[in-house]
């Protein structure tokens, strides 16, 4: 059901109800938020542009399977992971993550921003969903839960099909962690796991920074370029060491930093500081958007 269905559903219900008052009693608001937000899962799973999007995602770790198989890494040289992926098949999931988190997901993170506000004021459709008799908070934290759910969709190709490539080409060796201790397949599939997550936290605090971009213009592209210039940006600052003590505010400063979760015991030194980082960047910009939206005179 797309969001056009389910406001004219919401709005035929209210309409047979009797007494309905101005807190939409006569609609279920639980209802309303859950359809609501498998409508946009429906949608981000649905869409072409993003089943392509989804496709090359998934090719990233094929072709890092492939290179290596064909010519695997001397020892010394290259990432850790790309050096270990013939040990354990899942290094290929971790090396294509620590690649594709520097561009290709935020990429996908930043289109899927552009749909959500901005894509429905250039459709027409905004002002139609917030005629349902439902707060504009609770339709901005649906499609802020749906965002994060897309972030974590990408993620999970990313991984799922590198653990299954690797696995299939490298076998399911013991995987050595960064501390030099070994673990077995299904420990290990559970470090992955936790990376995932990580990963997952650190996309989500970029999407509550292209959620508040995409109340601020009606045009879906141009919140996806400036959500992607944010990120370039942020990379850019990352690289320079003259502004070290900008750093710890830039929202990719501990993206990398999911390395520490592949160490025996896991370390927080860094992965604790991204989330911290992340928890900060999504309440601080989730509010922003909400502060927008709430004052924002919605014409389309």
């Amino acid at each position: 059901m797309s969001a056009a269905e389910i406001v004219e559903s919401a709005r035929s219900k209210s309409a047979r109800s009797s007494g309905d008052s101005a807190l939409g009693t006569s609609l279920p608001v639980r209802g309303w938020a859950f359809r609501f937000f498998w409508s946009e899962v429906r949608l981000i799973a649905g869409r072409r542009r993003n089943q392509a999007g989804l496709a090359v995602l998934a090719l990233v770790p094929v072709v890092i399977a492939i290179a290596v198989k064909m010519s695997a890494p001397s020892p010394g040289r290259g990432p850790d992971f790309l050096s270990s992926i013939t040990s354990n098949g899942l290094f290929v999931a971790l090396a294509a993550l620590g690649v594709e988190i520097t561009m290709f997901l935020p990429l996908a993170v930043a289109m899927l921003c552009g749909d959500s506000i901005a894509g429905e004021a250039n459709q027409g459709t905004l002002r139609y969903l917030l005629t349902v008799p439902v707060t504009r908070t609770r339709l901005l934290l649906v499609k802020y839960a749906s965002l994060v759910f897309g972030a974590f969709l990408g993620v999970a190709i990313v991984a799922v099909t590198g653990a299954i490539v690797g696995v299939a080409v490298f076998g399911t060796g013991p995987m050595t962690t960064l501390s030099g201790t070994q673990l077995g397949f299904w420990a290990a599939l559970g470090r992955l796991g936790l990376v995932m997550l990580y990963i997952t936290a650190c996309l989500a605090a970029l999407a509550a920074v292209g959620l508040f971009v995409s109340t601020l213009t009606e045009q879906p592209m141009a919140a996806t370029i400036t959500v992607m210039i944010f990120v370039i940006l942020s990379w850019v600052l990352q690289g320079i060491e003259q502004l070290s003590w900008l750093h710890p505010w830039l929202i990719v400063h501990e993206w990398m930093s999911f390395g520490d979760l592949l160490r025996d015991p896991i370390s927080l030194d860094g992965a604790g500081g991204g989330l911290g980082i992340a928890l900060a960047y999504a309440l601080v910009f989730v509010s922003a958007a909400w502060a927008r939206l709430a004052s924002k005179d919605i014409t389309s």
